[in-house]
């Protein structure tokens, strides 16, 4: 029987909800900003879906940290648009989200760089 792999959920389940914050966005006039979040937070776990199935170590690593660095950035449009305003909502869940997502990418990186 095979477990279930956390992050590939995780990042899956995020990117739907950016989705359905995107629509939100866009409904209320909000392009620019919002396109670069659904590119950015949806990468995220297209690159640990194709890390998944890495053929080797180096390469696992390299999708890896690609995703955390798709995270970093979906993290700042989040930011962004929680402080400029341009769509006043409430992005807390959001960036508790990815925050979570960031650490485990990042533990996932160093415990693979070390192993």
């Amino acid at each position: 029987m095979k477990t279930e792999n956390k992050i590939l959920t995780l990042t899956f389940d995020f990117s739907l909800d950016i989705i359905g914050l995107y629509k939100i966005l866009t409904e209320q006039k909000e392009y620019v900003i919002s396109k670069q979040l659904l590119r950015s937070a949806t990468s995220i776990g297209a690159n640990v879906e194709e890390g998944n199935a890495a053929q080797t170590k180096k390469d696992f690593i390299a999708k890896m940290s690609i995703a955390s660095k798709e995270a970093r950035e979906t993290k700042y449009w989040l930011r962004l648009l929680d402080k400029s305003k341009l769509v006043p909502l409430d992005y807390s869940t959001y960036l508790t989200t990815i925050e979570h997502i960031i650490n485990i990418i990042t533990k996932i990186v160093k415990t693979s760089q070390t192993a």
